[in-house]
């Protein structure tokens, strides 16, 4: 599972899940609602089958993340525990 990292700036608190998704927020909770609704953005994108440069090698590890988040949300399930797992 790629790293998550937890940052605050001023009164903005950002999440940010390897170096693809990233939340922010007021709070902890606003912050991890931002950065859920970034990563089910681009599951939606992957499983759209978007297109990829072919100058752009993309990260193994990272879609295979993506589809198993993909798979979770498909069948009705809720990806937080798998993203904020420990």
């Amino acid at each position: 599972m790629p790293a998550l990292t937890v940052t605050e700036t001023g009164d903005r608190i950002r999440l940010h899940l390897g170096d693809f998704a990233r939340g922010e927020g007021a709070t902890l909770q606003e912050a991890a609602d931002d950065l859920i609704c970034s990563i089910l953005r681009l599951v939606l994108a992957a499983r759209a089958g978007c297109a990829v440069s072919s100058e752009v090698r993309p990260d193994l590890e990272t879609m295979s993340f993506l589809h198993e988040l993909g798979a979770i949300a498909a069948a009705g399930g809720d990806i937080r525990e798998r993203v904020f797992a420990s």
